[in-house]
């Protein structure tokens, strides 16, 4: 059988839809139907109940696709390690990160990735949504978080450290507060989501303590959020990584240098993961090294 196509049939089960199938495969919905169908007529099975509304999977489609979930696996793996020997890294990688740090710090290298690897053909999905990489068929992401926790295969890239900056102009007419405390006396510019909106953490020597922010504009990119504090709206929390060259530029001041500050957890970094694999195909880890080497 086309392993290709139980692999389509896998994706159809999972997303529940032929439409979010052909998103993913950057294929036509009606193929993946025929696909669907065709699967269904050699096994001699109806795998789907089909409606307006709804695919779902029958009962014997269910304990089908169980089955042979492994076997595929397993077969990948074959097939990927014997097309490797001997080969130089080559084919499509498909690599997830949030729109900020895809803009800031993939981009900039792809250059040099693509004279190191110029076999390698890189789909860069930038999405401040937490995709599902194997129902996404996502070869690497990276994340921003914590140490991640399930089933993926992680590692720390590079640490991370966020801090409390504003713009020259707004601290000539607003002056540096005296402490995180008097942030209470400020407009400042938070990011949408939950943790980031009241509270900020700063910590020295190693006294931690909370301080409640706010202020009328609340954005949900991180790159919108930075060019706000640069055009003087308020103090704004940015990673490192976002604020380095502006900080030595002075476009943004650093406002508490003597302070680890962030909204979560001090302990953060931009993780690499992949899904769990017993082989990982030598295109994944060639481009794997290759970040390893230029962003850590």
């Amino acid at each position: 059988m086309d392993i290709d196509a139980l692999r389509t049939v896998q994706l159809v089960a999972h997303h529940r839809s032929f439409a979010a199938v052909a998103r993913v495969l950057d294929m036509d919905p009606s193929s993946v139907s025929r696909t669907v169908a065709g699967m269904e007529a050699q096994l001699g099975l109806r795998l789907f109940q089909r409606s307006t509304r709804q695919l779902t999977l029958t009962e014997s489609g269910a304990l089908y696709l169980g089955r042979i979930g492994p076997l595929l696996d397993d077969l990948e793996m074959a097939r990927d390690a014997a097309a490797d020997v001997g080969t130089q890294p080559s084919g499509r990688v498909r690599l997830t990160a949030s729109v900020a740090f895809g803009h800031e710090m993939i981009v900039p290298h792809l250059a040099a990735l693509r004279t190191a690897l110029p076999e390698i053909e890189l789909e860069l999905i930038l999405s401040d949504q937490t995709m599902d990489l194997v129902a996404g068929q996502i070869d690497l992401a990276i994340r921003l978080a914590p140490a991640p926790k399930g089933d993926l295969i992680s590692a720390r890239l590079r640490d991370t450290r966020y801090r409390v900056v504003a713009s020259q102009d707004y601290v000539d007419r607003h002056g540096v507060p005296a402490s995180p405390e008097a942030l209470v006396d400020h407009d400042c510019l938070r990011m949408t989501l939950p943790d980031y909106r009241t509270e900020w953490r700063f910590r020295r020597d190693g006294e931690e303590r909370v301080v409640g922010v706010s202020g009328p504009i609340l954005i949900s990119n991180a790159l919108a959020l930075r060019q706000a504090a640069r055009n003087g709206l308020g103090p704004a929390l940015l990673a490192d990584w976002m604020t380095d060259a502006d900080v030595a530029r002075g476009d943004l001041v650093h406002l508490f240098p003597d302070h680890d500050v962030t909204a979560t957890t001090f302990d953060t970094g931009a993780w690499l993961l992949y899904p769990s694999r017993a082989y990982l195909p030598v295109k994944v880890r060639a481009v794997i090294d290759f970040l390893r080497a230029h962003l850590r």
